[in-house]
Formats: structure tokens, sequence, C-alpha cells
């Protein structure tokens, strides 16, 4: 099971400056370990105690993860995992 993930600016120190990477689970949150393994230390960027950090959004298939099951979304061969970073300020 192939599933590419798109990788912000911010978080490609990990991926070695690579804008998509590929990873494998059928959960995001295997996703997530799955990443890990792969690229050290990006699983701490994503989650805050074993959840998503408030501020980094996540999609897949453009579907936000928040509204299909969060960390237990269910992911499939091909499927496209975007992740975006919130931006804020005033």
């Amino acid at each position: 099971m192939a599933i590419e993930v798109r990788i912000p600016t911010i978080l490609r120190t990990y991926t070695d400056g690579a804008k998509a990477v590929t990873g494998e689970g059928e959960t995001l949150s295997a996703l997530i370990e799955n990443l890990e393994a792969s690229h050290p230390g990006i699983a701490d960027r994503l989650l805050d105690n074993g959840e998503l950090r408030r501020f980094v959004n996540v999609y897949i298939n453009d579907e936000d993860v928040r509204f299909i099951g969060g960390l237990e979304a269910k992911l499939s061969d091909g499927d496209q995992v975007v992740v975006l970073p919130a931006v804020a300020g005033g």
C-alpha cells in the first residue's frame, strides 16, 4: 500500500528536502508511525501527546481528517495525504 504524503516546506528538513514522500499504513496513525521510521523526528512535529497538533492540518484526498476520524481515518492504496501547517498572526 503506497500513500503519497505532501510535505510542507517547514518539515522538509526531516525528509532531506523532499516535497513528497511515500508511506504505508491502514490509518493516519499507522502512516505517521511509518513516516517516523523513515524520517525520524517528523512525528513529533505532527503530534502532541498522541493527538494531531492544533496548528497542523492534515487532509486525505482533500478531506480534512478532523471530520473523517482523525488519527484513525482509513487510508487506501493510492491515497494522497497533505500536511499543512496553519498560519496565524495579526
